[in-house]
């Protein structure tokens, strides 16, 4: 079993993102602002110890966390 790293709604919002959403379309799929999105995947990657979305995606699937 794989450690928690995320919340269950940063995982949400990286899930979407792999899908190609914008933050406009993530925010309006979860019924949040796009500020709080921009938090959760803020948050994520400062967790991740990472320096953008990108990077963040490649390690939570290096970490088995999403998958493609």
């Amino acid at each position: 079993m794989n450690k928690k790293i995320l919340t269950n709604r940063e995982e949400e919002v990286f899930s979407l993102l792999v899908k190609n959403k914008t933050t406009k379309e993530i925010a309006q799929a979860l019924n949040i602002s796009e500020k709080t999105v921009r938090n959760h995947i803020s948050n994520a990657m400062q967790k991740l110890g990472v320096k953008g979305r990108a990077q963040a995606v490649v390690e939570l699937i290096r970490l088995g966390n999403i998958k493609l």
